[in-house]
This record gives structure tokens, C-alpha cells and sequence, in this order.
């Protein structure tokens, strides 16, 4: 990583953080005393209330911080992508029937735990029949290499934490973009699709064991926590870049953390 494109992460990394503090901060102050803000419509479960309002407060505050969390990192990683690639939010073309069809079958092999690998699906580009329907799906990342004109599918769960419904749906949505892909592209362009994730759950440099993503997802279709932002900063020193910068940035989200404590315990 060049030393310019290390310095723009950075400044990404700390102005993504210090909106997002500010932001949170400002919300909850805000709904304060709204009976339908975001901590005060959950703070009512008499269950929780009984262990004491610390925990109640903290119940609701934590599932609020979860997900504004990662819905930053989502954004974060898409403005750091731009710098390398081409970033689009949406494929959009014809999907066969007989990939249709394609894709249930194999969906419903892995379902039956057979293995899945890359080879399954690289022949839905070679179906040939009369044009499909239009279908469009929206994309976490379809990224594009304009160096080297390779196109990029990408799911990205924070932390990855999939149920088996939800993991063949992601999967089924994946292969649908890819298909469509290949009726819209050269025949010669790569594409390939990745199911990534923010964080390993299980410790970084730790297997990755979320064996309910891996039921429908091949190794080589995994981009977890280090790959993946390695990935998207095009640079092998990417997730220590962004680590970096996000710890130098996080004591203003902690600072937003005491202020909103303050507000509601005293």
C-alpha cells in the first residue's frame, strides 16, 4: 500500500468514526424524552427492569449500538473500496430458467450437506437458452477491477452469524447475481462471488467456524475479517491500516457512550 492510499484509509477510517460517535450521541440525546425512542421503546420489559435500571438501560442501549455499529462499517467499507475499484450497489439483467433451476439443484445438494465448491456453478455461464426474465437484485458489493476487468460479488455479515435459512438464502441471491452477470458480460470476464464478514468471531488468525455459512459457501468463497479488508483496501497491510486507525478514533465513540449514559442514568 502506497503511502498516500495508507493515509486516505485512515482519514476515511477517522471520519466515518468521529460522524458516527457524533451522530449516536446526538440521536439518543434527541429521543431523550420521546416515549418511542430507540432505548425508551425497549426499556419496558418488566423482566429486565427487575434486575435494576443499569441493566435495563444497558439491554437496550447494546442492541441499538450493534446494529448503528455495523451498518457504519458497511459504509466504511464501501467508501474504502472505491479508492480500488469501481463500486456498484445493484445487478440488474436476465436469469434464465435453467439457471434457476441450476441453482435450486445445487442449493438443495448442499442442503444435504454435499461439499460445495467453486466448480458447481461456473457452468451456469455456459447455459444456453432464450433470454430470461429481467430481474434485479441489490448488492452488498459488486465491485469491479478495472485494471484487470475482474468482477467482484461480495456478501458482507458483520459477524457473520447466519442461521441455516438465511445462509441458502444469501447463497440463492449470490448465484442469482451471478448468472445474471454472465448474460450481461463478455463471456471471458471473471466474476467471482465471496460471503465476508467484519470481524472472526472466533479470533483472528482462529478457524472460522460457522459451519452453518459453510454448509453453502466454499473455502474459497470466504473473505473473513483480515481477508476481507485486506481485500477492499487492495493491500495486504489493509486490516491493519484500518485497525489502526479505528483505535486511534474509538475514544470519541466512548466519549458519546459516557455523554448518553450520563443523560439517561444521571
Amino acid at each position: 500500500m502506497g503511502k498516500l492510499n495508507k493515509k486516505t484509509i485512515k482519514v476515511l477510517v477517522h471520519t466515518a468514526v468521529e460522524s458516527y460517535a457524533q451522530g449516536f450521541q446526538a440521536r439518543h440525546e434527541g429521543e431523550f424524552e420521546d416515549p418511542e425512542g430507540t432505548i425508551n421503546m425497549k426499556i419496558h420489559n418488566v423482566f429486565i427492569e427487575a434486575l435494576g435500571k443499569e441493566i435495563q438501560y444497558y439491554t437496550a442501549l447494546v442492541r441499538s449500538f450493534d446494529s448503528s455499529l455495523g451498518n457504519m462499517l458497511e459504509n466504511l467499507a464501501m467508501n474504502i473500496a472505491s479508492l480500488s475499484f469501481e463500486v456498484k450497489r445493484n445487478v440488474e439483467g436476465p436469469l434464465k430458467v435453467e439457471q434457476t433451476r441450476k441453482i435450486a439443484e445445487l442449493l438443495e445438494g448442499y442442503k444435504r450437506h454435499k461439499k460445495p465448491m467453486v466448480k458447481d456453478y461456473l457452468n451456469l455461464r455456459s447455459i444456453a437458452s432464450n433470454k430470461g426474465r429481467i430481474k434485479r437484485h441489490d448488492s452488498d458489493y459488486y465491485l469491479i477491477d478495472k485494471d484487470t476487468d475482474q468482477h467482484y460479488l461480495i456478501e458482507l455479515k458483520i459477524g457473520g452469524d447466519l442461521d441455516n435459512k438465511k445462509a441458502r438464502s444469501e447463497k440463492e441471491a449470490i448465484l442469482e447475481q451471478y448468472a445474471i452477470l454472465s448474460n450481461v458480460l463478455p463471456s471471458k470476464t471473471k466474476i467471482k462471488i465471496f460471503f465476508a464478514t467484519a470481524y472472526n468471531r472466533y479470533g483472528e488468525n482462529k478457524l472460522w467456524r460457522q459451519q452453518r455459512v459453510r454448509q453453502f459457501f466454499a473455502d474459497e468463497e470466504l473473505l473473513i475479517g483480515r481477508d476481507f479488508w485486506n481485500f477492499i483496501c487492495h493491500s495486504e497491510d489493509g486490516y491493519q491500516t484500518v485497525l489502526e486507525a479505528y483505535r486511534e478514533s474509538a475514544p470519541v465513540i466512548k466519549q458519546a457512550l459516557d455523554a448518553i449514559k450520563k443523560k439517561y442514568l444521571g
